[in-house]
């Protein structure tokens, strides 16, 4: 069974760095997508970050370009993000999902396109 278990978040000060970590599973991904959205409440799921599990360019919105940057660790089958600069609108429960094989560059922002999903860790930015 495939699971995505995040870890590290918590309460920040604006300005501050954080890193998340999603622990993977058994399953090897190989070409699968894997990424990061996040959700604040009353707001949609917002695509942060994602990359291909055997390598590749990364994948980036718009609102985390230049802070944010998002890594894979094969020995210890993990991937992780690390977040720079944080702001208060940054503040949402971080989620880790993978897809169940690879896709084309136009379908890594699509949170429809990603089948495996852990909990969420949530990150509190503060004044």
């Amino acid at each position: 069974q495939v699971q995505l278990v995040e870890s590290g978040g918590g309460l920040v000060q604006a300005g501050d760095s954080l890193r998340l970590s999603c622990a993977v599973s058994t399953r090897t991904f190989g070409g699968s997508a894997m990424a990061w959205f996040r959700q604040a409440p009353g707001k949609e799921r917002e695509f942060i970050a994602s990359i291909r599990w055997n390598g590749g360019s990364p994948y980036y919105g718009n609102v985390v370009k230049g802070r944010f940057t998002i890594d894979r660790n094969h020995a210890q089958n993990t991937l992780s993000i690390q977040m720079n600069s944080l702001k208060l609108e940054d503040t949402a429960n971080y989620l880790c999902a993978a897809s169940d094989g690879p896709l084309y560059s136009g379908q890594y922002y699509d949170s429809s396109f990603y089948h495996y999903w852990g909990q969420g860790t949530q990150v509190t930015v503060s004044s």
